[in-house]
């Protein structure tokens, strides 16, 4: 799991660095005549040559973190390096960490080659050494047939690998993302994050990602950090995060995961029984995330597609309440306990999608998956 300052080393093709915060705090007023922590002792390293997506509802506190990396606010305590050099106080134009904005923020007179090149051009590079970099730039977005086209001419994806190679021309060592694919349809969301992930892997540049999108954030990230109120709830690999949430929160948040209530019913040194439903369900006791002692009400935790709904007998029951067909897949809503819990079940060739809403389902847990936590408020 990635640690807190423990940067790994990494052979690079860029000439990058790591970035580390270091106790990170920004206050604001809240409008009510008191103030509020956005960021709130923030402390975290982004390895050189990773990717590490800052990950959260909005509010978080993810947006003003990266916006203080930038220079575009001024953390009111804290320290921000960059490799070995302190960047608190450094006017955000002297950084050299250009920002990827959801906007692309193109000049729409300007062609695409034009763009990319303006950076060179207010550094006042030689024209031959402008056209190189530019179109070398675009290469790497696969642009180079585009470059004498305007943003109005292309898609919403291609003026965001525009904006990448604006930024990539600068030749940074570190390259900033602030939700660069909220206003792309699903399908160019797609393309574009695997465009960016094939950029970023091929050249190994430092990147600092922020995004509320959860398969945005497990599909590009080699760290994903979890934020909630300004503070950091997890971080780790996106296998990590997503298969081993050290919080409700986090379990919650990545994969709409299901909550059943239970009762701890014994506790030994290697297995935990609980009771659900009058039936008895063991499981390791490296998945509890807190201690437990019999007696305590617990939540446990499983994720849609670690459930399976059948006509068969045998597991628990529950009643069909919706079902709806996404084409890879199949997700089935189902009354239990009183409660709403979902399934998601892969469309397959062996697939039973005959259920209709209304009729009596048997529900299958995998206890190999589960996670449990002591139910808030219980034993207090």
């Amino acid at each position: 799991m990635m640690q807190q300052h423990a940067a790994m080393q990494e052979t690079v093709h860029w000439d990058a660095e790591d970035l580390i915060l270091t106790d990170l705090v920004k206050t604001f007023h809240d409008g009510h005549g008191g103030t509020f922590n956005a960021v709130n002792h923030v402390s975290l390293t982004i390895p050189k040559g990773k990717i590490v997506t800052l990950l959260g509802p909005s509010g978080c506190g993810k947006t003003t973190t990266l916006r203080m990396v930038a220079g575009f606010e001024h953390p009111d305590a804290g320290e921000i390096y960059l490799g070995e050099r302190k960047m608190n106080g450094v006017p955000a134009f002297d950084r050299n960490m250009p920002m990827v904005f959801q906007s692309y923020a193109l000049f729409p007179h300007l062609t695409i080659f034009e763009n990319v090149a303006y950076g060179l051009r207010v550094r006042k590079m030689p024209k031959e050494v402008i056209t190189r970099e530019v179109e070398a730039a675009l290469q790497l977005v696969n642009l180079e047939k585009l470059s004498k086209r305007y943003p109005g001419e292309i898609s919403g994806g291609q003026q965001q690998r525009v904006a990448l190679a604006r930024a990539l021309v600068l030749k940074p060592k570190i390259i900033l993302f602030d939700e660069p694919l909220s206003n792309l349809d699903a399908k160019l969301r797609v393309q574009t994050r695997m465009e960016i992930r094939r950029v970023q892997q091929r050249l190994r540049i430092t990147s600092l990602y922020v995004t509320h999108d959860q398969s945005e954030a497990l599909s590009l990230s080699d760290y994903i950090v979890v934020m909630n109120k300004g503070e950091i709830e997890q971080m780790g690999t996106p296998e990590e995060i997503y298969n081993h949430p050290n919080s409700l929160f986090v379990a919650d948040f990545l994969g709409n995961a299901n909550f059943i209530e239970a009762t701890v019913a014994e506790v030994h040194e290697k297995e935990i029984g609980v009771r659900v439903q009058d039936q008895a369900i063991r499981i390791a006791a490296n998945r509890a995330k807190e201690a437990l002692r019999p007696g305590d009400s617990a939540l446990l935790v499983i994720k849609p597609e670690a459930i399976r709904v059948s006509k068969n007998g045998g597991g628990f029951h529950g009643i069909l309440r919706s079902k709806f067909f996404e084409g890879s897949q199949i997700e089935y809503e189902v009354e239990f306990e009183q409660k709403t819990i979902r399934a998601i079940h892969q469309n397959t060739e062996d697939a039973d999608i005959s259920f209709e809403p209304g009729e009596s389902v048997s529900i299958h847990f995998n206890p190999v998956f589960f996670h449990l936590f002591k139910k808030p408020d219980s034993g207090q």
